[in-house]
Order: C-alpha cells, then structure tokens, then sequence
C-alpha cells in the first residue's frame, strides 16, 4: 500500500486579549512552584514528508482547574475542570497564557512513559502491563490529586525518563487534544481516514488493548469533523491507557474530559 506523506496541521491562531496577560502572569508563578514539569522533546519520521519534530515543552504535573478571574490553578490540592468543550478549553488556555496538549505532545508523552519500567507491573518496560491510572471506578468522577486509591493497579503516578512524575497520563479523566499532525486551522481532526503511518494507530509498543496500552483506533477510520481526546477515564477499565484516543463532538462536555495544559520552553 502506498505511503501518504503526513505534514503538520495549520496550528489555530488563538487571539491574545488583555485578560490573558494577568493570567499568563499567574502561570508564571504557578511554574515557579514547580507544577510544570519538562518533557524531552523527539522528532517523527516514519511516514512524514519532511521530519515531524516536537520541541520540548512544559506540561502541567496534573489536570488543570480554570479559576472564576480566567487563571489557572494547577497542583495536587486542584480539582479538574470537567464539563467543558473542546472549543470552550481552547479558548480558556489561551487566554490564561497557557496552550491545551496537542496530538504530537501526547504522543510524545505517552512514549516517554511507555519507556520507563517503574511505569510497567512487571518492573521492566514491556513486562506486564502498563499502569492505567485511575480506571476500575473507585472514584465516581474528578478528584484532587491528593486522592490515593486503594488498588496499586489504579496508581496515579507516571514516572518520566526525567525523573519527574506526571499524574492521570491514563485514567481518572480524557483530556481533550489539538490534532497538530492531520488536523485543520482548528485542531479538529480533519483527514477521511488515518493514514497507517500516523503515530496515532502505528505509536503503542503493543496492539490496541493489550498490556495496558489502551484503546486506539484502527488506520482508515473516519473521525473527520471531531475533536481528539486521550487517555481513559475512571470507568474505562481496559479501555483506558496513555495511548486512549477516543473523538468527541467538539461541542461535547461531561464530567468525563478535562484538560491538561502545556507551555513552551522558554516561555
């Protein structure tokens, strides 16, 4: 089968407003308490018409909280914002200063975990299965990152090649995704089919569903028009992994999705 080049998507042209720039500077303190922690970047080839590289970049330790003023509140006391669009998270994270996770980042992110072994049971990578957060219903919708469950199976924590621990990478909540490698201005998804190439449905070290991965979806299904999100839910038991896609509804909001903001380096 021939080979469709990928490229990257048009990235959307958020406006900058006034409010943003007293948020942004919220953010700035919110970094400074250490709540973003780096990601190394890496660079995609298989399948790109020129190489695909994600620089690093920031990203929050847990799922972000929206404040009534337009910050952000992010750290282990925060509970996550849920019930809200894609459209509408976009718009929030841009006027804090802030930026949602993209596609390119997440699969970054859930790579790096991937490549750990304090993330996998069996305490090599590869072995046994992959942690899947928060997944087996424990919790009955979003809770603070100081909430403990009482199965290892369910641990929050992913550890990263830097040492650093991201919370909720699979499990707990979905966390909505602008889809900068096939999607359009808008980071909707916006190719008839996923080419067999795309990191989305060629990135997991294992099939869909097995070891703890999670769900993803075949190459040439249809989720044109839709909005991304990634990593599970507390209900989504085997569904649930740091490689999770499922579409929504750009318009869609429920207690199940939130958010997860990142920054570049630098900035």
């Amino acid at each position: 089968m021939e080979r469709t080049p990928l490229k990257p998507a048009a990235a959307w042209p958020f406006p900058t407003t006034a409010a943003g720039t007293t948020a942004a500077n919220q953010v700035a303190a919110v970094m400074a308490e250490n709540e973003f922690v780096r990601v190394p970047g890496r660079t995609f080839t298989n399948g790109f018409a020129v190489p695909f590289v994600v620089p690093d970049f920031f990203v929050g330790k847990f799922l972000t909280g929206f404040n009534d003023d337009g910050s952000v509140s992010i750290g282990p006391d925060v509970v996550p914002t849920v019930r809200i669009s894609y459209f509408d998270a976009a718009a929030k994270c841009a006027a804090a200063g802030v930026s949602m996770l993209t596609l390119a980042q997440s699969a970054v992110l859930a790579l790096d975990v991937a490549e750990q072994a304090a993330n996998w049971s069996g305490g090599a990578v590869g072995v046994g299965k992959l942690m899947q957060g928060l997944h087996l219903g424990t919790v009955s919708g979003a809770v603070a990152g100081t909430y403990v469950s009482p199965k290892e199976s369910e641990r929050r924590g992913f550890v990263l090649s830097t040492g650093e621990v991201v919370d909720d990478v699979a499990g707990h909540l979905f966390t909505w995704l602008r889809d900068d490698i096939h999607g359009d201005e808008r980071g909707l998804v916006a190719v008839e089919g996923f080419p067999e190439n795309s990191p989305v449905v060629s990135g997991a070290p294992f099939p869909s569903m097995q070891q703890g991965v999670g769900y993803y979806p075949d190459a040439g299904e249809d989720w044109s028009g839709n909005a991304l999100f990634r990593g599970g839910c507390w209900y989504s038991n085997a569904y649930a992994g740091v490689f999770r896609l499922n579409l929504g509804s750009p318009g869609y909001s429920s207690s199940d999705v939130g958010v997860r903001c990142t920054k570049p380096i630098g900035l």
